[in-house]
């Protein structure tokens, strides 16, 4: 692969970013989401939140295109309970292949079950971007496919285009005032700094504040903005001109 068709995943990437903002309604954003990941060979996708024991899977999912077939079993069979790639996606917040999500196959008979599924619907690969939220909220954006274009180039994009894609559909479903209204001069403050790579307690001695008091002022700052980490923080601020890049 030439220097060229690298730049071209990023080039894509943000292209797919910066027009989110046209598609106001969630089935538009939906199959907006689904063409971009579609170049990467991905047929099927859904944005879900990850269910607690007592919540049922159809009640977390903000939004999907998978064959109606499947959702049905998956929901009637509860195969969110047995699902290994829903157990590695509450364990990391690094996306990560289907595959490289371990279960025991003598142990764990539905996990196969499950995935051999799967594969009958034309998902016998895929793809997930964990989302783990600040107020302890686990989702993710889980691909599948057949005939997929992953590797070391491509993963990145895809996760970019996952997490500003979850946001924008979270935020269609549930609208919030604009983020910079609501945060204090101090929390911009620790989110610049932040913004150019200084460390808690680097802000903290900058800012003649405790390395603790700089770590709660980024952890209000990224909830106020409905943000999943102190980096997606900066760049929704970043985007919304709170912060100057």
């Amino acid at each position: 692969m030439s220097a060229a068709d690298a730049v071209d995943y990023g080039r894509e990437a943000l292209d797919f970013i910066e027009g989110l903002s046209a598609y106001t309604k969630v089935p538009d954003a939906v199959d907006a989401l689904s063409t971009a990941f579609g170049r990467y060979g991905f047929e099927h996708i859904i944005v879900t939140g990850l269910p607690n024991p007592d919540q049922r899977f159809s009640q977390m999912v903000l939004a999907k295109k998978w064959p109606a077939e499947w959702f049905s079993l998956y929901t009637q069979k509860s195969y969110d309970r047995v699902d290994p790639v829903i157990r590695k996606c509450r364990q990391t917040v690094n996306p990560f292949e289907w595959s490289e999500a371990p279960y025991d196959p003598e142990l764990e008979p539905g996990a196969v079950e499950v995935m051999r599924r799967a594969a009958d619907f034309r998902m016998s690969r895929g793809f997930v971007v964990p989302i783990h939220g600040l107020t302890g909220y686990e989702a993710g954006v889980s691909l599948g496919g057949v005939h997929l274009d992953l590797n070391a180039r491509s993963k990145p994009a895809l996760h970019l285009i996952a997490m500003y894609g979850f946001d924008h559909i979270r935020r269609l479903l549930d609208p919030a005032p604009h983020p910079s209204t609501r945060l204090t001069p101090r929390e911009r403050e620790v989110l610049a700094w932040a913004s150019q790579g200084k460390s808690a307690w680097e802000i903290g001695e900058i800012l003649s504040i405790t390395q603790r008091t700089a770590e709660e002022h980024l952890a209000t700052a990224a909830r106020k903005l409905g943000a999943v980490n102190r980096t997606h923080a900066v760049a929704i601020a970043i985007r919304h001109r709170i912060i100057s890049p």
